[in-house]
């Protein structure tokens, strides 16, 4: 009889153990699921168009990373908020788009909130004030507006810039003629193709310094143009934008990023 309840009572304790053991691999296996799904949630997929630099662009001569002001104020947000960032390049007039269907958690591409944009996407606060400059070639007599009449002025597609291009063509009797990418409408001015183009200040001059047969002069606009961080409409990424890019701009952070990004290369 006790060789009987002997062996029942060791039984009974292997049972119990190994409900113990199957228990805590099941709460590890958990808690490694919620771990991982944690750790995915803090990646951010992040739109951008690698053509404009020193906002975002890549040195093919050194690496095929997308660098520039842009992608650095990018990580320091992600830095100051815990999140990782997973970087697409496409096309500018997809980024909008993209967000929309929720390929992008945000956009940071140059991008200058306008009413038609705003109905769609959210912007986040402002972190650069940009200028307007028409690209000419340097042998032309173009020193006007007025002397764009009856020429092509080139821009980007979905762009303010394409917007301010086709406002002046009305005004101007010009034509207007837009490209995916910036280096196909410098390419367009070189080859004759465009008399102009509507090109923003710190990009043209990077781009002037490259070319010496290109000049340029400034353009005047009514309302200044602002540079912001965009996203899906009502995202809760906007707040927690805000109160960074606010800091970094205060922290003088911001202002570090021109110096190190806004040198005219030659």
């Amino acid at each position: 009889m006790k060789n009987k309840i002997f062996l029942f009572m060791l039984v009974l304790v292997m049972g119990i153990l190994a409900a113990c053991g199957t228990a805590a691999d099941e709460g590890a296996s958990s808690g490694s699921k919620t771990d991982e799904k944690a750790e995915q949630s803090k990646v951010l997929r992040v739109g951008t168009s690698a053509d404009y630099a020193p906002f975002e662009y890549v040195d093919t001569a050194k690496s095929d990373e997308i660098i520039g002001f842009d992608i650095d104020l990018a990580n320091l947000i992600a830095d100051r908020l815990g999140y990782k960032l997973q970087f697409t390049n496409t096309d500018f007039n997809s980024l909008i788009p993209g967000l929309q269907a929720d390929k992008f958690d945000f956009v940071i591409a140059g991008m200058t909130p306008t009413e038609d944009r705003d109905e769609v996407v959210d912007f986040s606060v402002a972190y650069y004030e940009t200028e307007q400059y028409l690209v000419t070639p340097k042998d032309s007599d173009i020193s006007s507006l007025k002397d764009l009449k009856g020429k092509v002025v080139g821009a980007q597609v979905s762009s303010i810039q394409e917007d301010l291009a086709k406002i002046f063509a009305e005004e101007n009797g010009f034509t207007v003629e837009s490209r995916n990418l910036i280096p196909e409408i410098i390419q367009e001015l070189k080859n004759g193709r465009f008399q102009g183009a509507v090109i923003e200040n710190i990009v043209a001059e990077n781009y002037l310094a490259q070319n010496d047969d290109l000049t340029s002069f400034p353009i005047e606009v009514e309302d200044p143009d602002f540079k912001a961080v965009v996203f899906q409409e009502g995202s809760d990424l906007k707040a927690e934008f805000d109160e960074v890019i606010q800091a970094l701009i205060d922290e003088g952070k911001i202002d570090e990023l021109k110096k190190k990004w806004f040198v005219v290369e030659e």
